[in-house]
């Protein structure tokens, strides 16, 4: 069984850069990739980020130049910075694992809060 932890996140100043980090266990057997998906209330959640097993990263279009993840193999770690945070980062982030044939897995969330 796969499981997802995140940490990081909290109250952060708009402006600032934020790194969310999710440390992954269990069997990864036929692991596509992993992400970072955001929700705030009243919207789907969207996955923004996503780094395939050959380190291929995709991301959102309107988060292009703002938003990086990365991966550390060795520490089955995936990591999402976000830079120069405006209000409408504040939501909430979930980190993902995508296999073949399943719904995405995902961790517990964590929360952010970007203050002006």
């Amino acid at each position: 069984q796969v499981q997802l932890v995140e940490s990081g996140g909290g109250l952060v100043q708009a402006g600032e850069s934020l790194t969310l980090s999710c440390v992954v266990s269990g069997s990864m057997d036929g692991l596509r990739g992993m992400g970072w998906s955001y929700q705030v209330p009243g919207r789907r959640r969207e996955s923004i980020a996503f780094i395939n097993t050959y380190g291929i990263s995709t991301i959102k279009n309107t988060l292009k130049g703002r938003v990086a993840i990365s991966r550390d193999v060795d520490k089955n770690t995936v990591t999402l910075r976000v830079d120069d945070l405006v209000s409408e980062d504040t939501g909430l982030y979930y980190c993902y694992a995508l296999f073949p044939r399943m719904n995405p897995i995902y961790g517990q969330a964590i929360q952010v809060t970007v203050s002006a």
